[in-house]
C-alpha cells in the first residue's frame, strides 16, 4: 500500500534540529542520474531521504546566498516521524 503524504506524521521543527546532523546532496544508488538530499543523525547514520529535484521545486526561486538555508528549513519541517525512532 502506498502512503500518501496526509498519511505521513511530521516531528516539531525543534525536534528535527536535535536529531538532524547533516543534509548532504548525493547520487541516488539505484538510479545515478537521479540526486537525493540524505538526511543524517548525530550517530552519522541516515535517517531518511528527500528527491532533490521534488524539493528545488518546492523551495522555488530563491537567491542564491539563501538557497542552503531554504532546502534546510524545507526538509526540518518536514522530517517523519518514524525517522527519530531507533
Amino acid at each position: 500500500m502506498e502512503m500518501s503524504e496526509e498519511d505521513i506524521r511530521f516531528i516539531s521543527y525543534a525536534e528535527a534540529v536535535k536529531l538532524v546532523a547533516a543534509i548532504q546532496e548525493e547520487e541516488d544508488l539505484d538510479e545515478p542520474e537521479r540526486r537525493v538530499l540524505s538526511v543524517y543523525n548525530h550517530d552519522d547514520e541516515e535517517i531518511c531521504w528527500f528527491d532533490f529535484d521534488e524539493v528545488m521545486t518546492a523551495v522555488g526561486e530563491v537567491p542564491a546566498g539563501e538557497r542552503k538555508e531554504a532546502v534546510q528549513n524545507y526538509i526540518l519541517h518536514r522530517i517523519p516521524d518514524w525517522a527519530g525512532e531507533d
